[in-house]
């Protein structure tokens, strides 16, 4: 057997299988066994423990994202932040962030509860920051930021420009700035500035802040469809129930703007369910529910409103409310309350001739509304101003002056793009007492189009006039004239 022959072309490899001995295979037959036990016994051990996800941010962490952010925070984080702010500056009087954060989130605090007394709190603690001026931080900026904010808030608009341009030249490409910017603009009725720092931000950043900001712009220019997509997306995209609620809250009020009752009570709704500090979502819950004739429900939600974040406009819409159900002596509760808010605001800074010109005009003096709203156009020349002083003339019996004003308010040339029920029936009331029938009747026509439910006492007015001016004459050839056709 030893000596046998092997066949042309076997190999030496191919026949080592039929060669290995006893003991190799005993070998190979052990390792093969072990190797499996061994397997076994590592299948057995635990598993290495996977590392712990990263815990998620508390709550001064998460209002601090969002007062440094721009974005509304959750109160409950708000006041965590205040106190671990206050508990800072007090053992570290230096700390020029601090101090900078600290005046934010009082700023953000009086908005979200319209305690107006938190604002000279926050200018104090802002004004502090820039005198400490610490150096290698961003804390000025901030500190600037914070101020324009207060400034909006307090609705004067030429000192949030100041701050706000003082802020972007000392930091450029912070971001947050520009939209308090494009408010101070906006309310200063430089719509150009307004449109150019719009588009600095787009080039800067992205994200909800941005969109919703957008959306503002784009609703003031008439674009409704564009920035209902942006509030929308930014509402998709939202990172905290306080922001998203925020966003859902502006939906609902372009929706309510176009008449679209149901689309915007559940957007109010929502609004709510996310964040049950949204006062101003539950304000528009009661200007929804009014219109689709659920009146308790509308009356209780204004109320709640009102008692959680007390606003002279909170009051102005439920003294009228009350006032078109023929409650008066509730109606001037109402507007007893809106005149002490008005006088609390001002000792805190707050500037509310807007809305005290607009009462005045329609429910109390006239003359006063004027004088008020004069001055007020004097300092901020916005098309809300445009359109409550041209009102105001009108109710003080100065209707060509009126009608300058009511056609600023609703020029699209100018800015006056925003397609706004309230503003095209004042300037269709005052073409009807100057005698310009044709175009009263577009315009008051054009005020329950937009918004057939825009006002509980201004809607069956805008009726009565339509009626009394009746249908428009069969139109001849065109003339360079407007026509004056008489009532019927």
């Amino acid at each position: 057997m030893e000596n046998e022959q092997r066949s042309p072309g076997t190999s030496l490899v191919a026949e080592a299988p039929r060669r290995r001995s006893p003991v190799l295979r005993r070998v190979l037959i052990t390792a093969v066994a072990g190797c499996a036990v061994l397997g076994g016994l590592l299948w057995l051990l635990p598993e290495e423990p996977r590392p712990a996800p990263p815990p998620a941010p508390g709550p001064k962490a998460q209002a601090l994202t969002a007062v440094t952010a721009g974005v509304p925070a959750a109160l409950p984080d708000l006041a965590a932040l205040i106190g671990d702010r206050e508990t800072r500056v007090r053992a570290h009087p230096g700390d020029a962030r601090s101090w900078a954060v600290l005046g934010s989130a009082y700023v953000e605090q009086g908005r979200r509860t319209g305690d107006t007394l938190y604002y000279p709190k926050a200018e104090e603690a802002l004004r502090t920051a820039l005198k400490v001026r610490a150096r290698g931080n961003d804390a000025n900026a901030v500190a600037m930021d914070g101020l324009a904010a207060l400034a909006n808030e307090r609705r004067d608009f030429r000192a949030a420009r100041t701050w706000g341009e003082a802020a972007v030249k000392l930091a450029p490409r912070r971001w947050t700035t520009y939209p308090l910017l494009i408010d101070a603009y906006t309310g200063l009725g430089d719509y150009k500035a307004t449109q150019r720092t719009l588009e600095k931000l787009l080039d800067l950043h992205t994200g909800p802040a941005v969109m919703a900001r957008a959306a503002a712009v784009y609703r003031d220019r008439g674009w409704r469809e564009d920035a209902a997509a942006q509030l929308a997306d930014a509402a998709a995209k939202a990172t905290a129930p306080a922001e998203q609620a925020a966003w859902l809250q502006r939906a609902g009020e372009l929706a309510w703007e176009r008449g679209d009752r149901e689309v915007a009570l559940r957007h109010f709704e929502a609004a709510v369910r996310l964040d049950p500090d949204q006062r101003e979502a539950l304000a528009g819950e009661g200007r929804a529910l009014a219109a689709l004739g659920r009146t308790s429900e509308a009356l209780n939600a204004y109320q709640v409103a009102l008692a959680k974040q007390p606003t002279p406009q909170y009051a102005l819409e439920l003294g009228e409310l009350y006032e078109s159900l023929g409650l008066t002596q509730a109606a001037r509760v109402q507007y007893d309350t809106l005149r002490a808010l008005a006088a609390k605001d001002a000792a805190a800074g707050v500037d509310d001739e807007l809305i005290l010109g607009v009462f005045e005009a329609d429910h109390g003096d006239a003359q006063d509304a004027v004088r008020r709203l004069r001055a007020e156009w004097t300092r901020q020349p916005g098309i809300p101003v445009a359109d409550a002083l041209g009102w105001a003339l009108h109710k003080a019996g100065q209707d060509e002056e009126a009608l300058k004003f009511a056609s600023a308010a609703t020029d699209k040339v100018h800015g006056g793009g925003v397609r706004d029920a309230l503003y095209a029936f004042h300037r269709g009331m005052i073409e009807k007492e100057l005698e310009k029938y044709a175009s009263a009747r577009r315009h008051l026509q054009e005020a329950l189009q937009i918004n057939p439910y825009f006002s509980p006492l201004r809607v069956p007015l805008a009726q009565a006039a339509l009626a009394t001016l009746g249908e428009p004459p069969e139109e001849g050839l065109p003339t360079d004239k407007e026509p004056t056709d008489k009532p019927s």
